[in-house]
């Protein structure tokens, strides 16, 4: 237990606590807006992926929306299963993924691997979002969330607007969890990205990693308001069919 206090004691902390966290959102909100004042960036590039239904480009992804978000999913060409920390987030897109539609917003997962890879783990984890292979496309490394031998065994990692060297604080238990060696495991890495379609063009115009993808995480904003918080130790987090109960 952290300390025990009163009901009154409690009240008076907790109204200085709201006056933070009301300020927090208008933050938040503040931060929302940014956002959607960034530039859009033209997506020249030619990408072809592999989905459902064939054969699809960027573009094709968008479904007749006007905005595509994109989680890209550590899912990788030689992994046995899709990363647990993804996995665990993805657990909340089927129930998101109707309301975006409806709302002129399309959403789909990308990852590396080919798509047969992608559909079994789907079957497996029971989900029906949208996913899609960049298997033969350079959409991964563009987009910053693949990155080659090379520069893995030249120690110089971009991801995250700056440097990484992708060695993951439980990385033994994460490698294993996906059935590859430590190295393969470390080219792949989480983020999402956003993009626009206008007059026929594709636009890029937000992505985020890392800590910038906690506030995707349904479960972890539940953990935020827990007593112990996320209260978190190496290797706790599992795919929901693998707890042990």
């Amino acid at each position: 237990m952290s300390r025990e206090g009163t009901r009154e004691e409690w009240l008076t902390e907790r109204r200085e606590l709201l006056q933070a966290e009301k300020e927090h959102t208008r933050r938040g909100d503040e931060l929302a807006r940014w956002r959607r004042e960034l530039p859009w960036v033209r997506v020249d590039k030619e990408y072809t992926f592999d989905t459902d239904d064939g054969k699809a480009s960027l573009a094709d992804l968008f479904q007749g929306r006007s905005q595509l978000l994109v989680y890209h999913f550590m899912l990788g060409p030689e992994y046995k299963a899709g990363c647990p920390s993804c996995s665990a987030i993805a657990d909340g897109f089927d129930g998101s993924v109707v309301h975006l539609t409806h709302h002129d917003v399309m959403f789909t997962a990308i990852s590396r691997a080919p798509l047969p890879n992608i559909q079994a783990f789907k079957r497996k984890m029971g989900w029906s979002f949208p996913w899609a292979s960049s298997y033969e496309s350079d959409f991964n490394y563009d987009f910053g969330v693949s990155i080659t031998d090379e520069q893995q065994r030249s120690g110089t990692v971009p991801y995250n607007y700056g440097s990484e060297n992708f060695v993951p604080t439980d990385g033994a238990k994460l490698v294993e969890s996906v059935g590859t060696d430590t190295a393969t495991f470390m080219r792949e890495a989480p983020g999402m990205s956003a993009f626009a379609l206008e007059d026929g063009a594709v636009f890029h115009t937000y992505s985020a990693y890392a800590r910038g993808l906690d506030g995707l995480w349904g479960m972890y904003q539940w953990l935020d308001r827990a007593p112990l918080g996320r209260n978190e130790s190496a290797g706790w987090l599992r795919r929901h069919d693998e707890y042990d109960d």
